[in-house]
């Protein structure tokens, strides 16, 4: 018998994590093969603003996509690498780089059709923006849905406006988005990111119960990377700001699971950069110990997902 209090769990995690769901839901181990379709964003092409979030990378958040043109051959490279760590696994095509849904209704079909129809693909995610969801994308995206387990992932990042981060983007925008993709019974999948120029930790968790009063079905916790041949890189050169320290990381983690709902899956809650391009925080390249000192504090201190969730929703500034 297990002595863990939280009960979407079979392991000593407690939280709701992304492989407990997929294990759960496959029974199978299954892994995402990220992919580059080549989309760009209305604040990189003028149409909002030019140059990017500015903390987002050259690639547009797809550093880890194949350097492949055609997208069948980058999956297949993709399925290949992951085959080899686990022969047995499932895939799931993770459209990862840049606004996934930034085009008419026509151009995503061409893209997304050939892999809705693919046998060894279980299920689809795209990442995008809010502001690329509108009422007819949403329509198809949840034609996708009645075929196969669709995830689409928003970056929100933050509810305050305190950092500059040229994201032009409303909380107005994100909750349409959000009705728009629920009404067609789509999961969603929402990103935030913590340590944020001029943010507070109370800032970061309330960002969290925003999260927790909104009917999202998963979460990836990141820590702010900065990285060369990006837009905050330069600014940091220039004009270093105070970063969360390891510690403090792990225990604003903590904090932010305690109040989110115990049915939230975890997707994540560390991030990836590439080494060769990461200036700060270095201590953020230990992924593994990070994990386990976040299971460790939760243990110490008797705590899980949920213990003080409320729904009550904060204001953002």
């Amino acid at each position: 018998m297990k002595n863990n209090p939280f009960p979407y769990s079979d392991d000593n995690k407690r939280y709701y994590t992304w492989n407990y769901y997929l294990k759960k839901t496959y029974n199978n181990k299954v892994f995402k093969v990220p992919l580059d379709a080549h989309f760009t964003c209305p604040n990189r092409d003028g149409k909002k603003a030019y140059g990017g979030c500015t903390f987002c990378s050259a690639r547009g958040s797809g550093d880890f996509t194949s350097v492949a043109d055609n997208l069948d051959a980058q999956f297949n490279d993709g399925l290949a690498m992951m085959k080899r760590k686990w022969p047995d696994g499932l895939a799931m095509a993770y459209f990862q780089a840049y606004s996934n849904t930034y085009g008419d209704v026509e151009a995503l079909k061409n893209i997304y059709e050939p892999f809705v129809a693919r046998d060894d693909i279980v299920a689809i995610s795209i990442a995008t923006r809010s502001d690329c969801i509108d009422e007819e994308i949403a329509q198809y995206l949840g034609t996708i849905a009645k075929r196969k387990p669709l995830w689409i992932e928003l970056g929100l990042q933050t509810i305050h406006s305190k950092s500059d981060l040229n994201r032009h983007e409303t909380i107005e925008e994100f909750e349409n988005a959000l009705t728009l993709l629920r009404q067609q019974n789509i999961n969603v999948t929402v990103h935030i990111m913590n340590s944020l120029p001029n943010e507070s930790v109370e800032d970061m968790l309330a960002t969290a119960r925003f999260i927790a009063s909104h009917d999202i079905q998963a979460l990836k916790i990141h820590m702010l990377h900065i990285m060369e041949q990006t837009i905050m890189g330069e600014q940091y050169k220039k004009e270093p700001f105070t970063l969360l320290t390891r510690e403090e990381y792990i225990s604003t983690v903590v904090r932010q699971l305690e109040i989110l709902p115990p049915t939230l899956i975890i997707q994540r809650l560390t991030g990836d950069a590439p080494k060769d391009l990461l200036i700060e925080p270095t201590w953020t390249l230990n992924k593994t110990t990070i994990l386990n000192d976040i299971d460790k504090l939760m243990v110490k201190e008797d705590t899980w997902q949920g213990k003080y969730y409320t729904s009550e929703k904060p204001q953002n500034d």
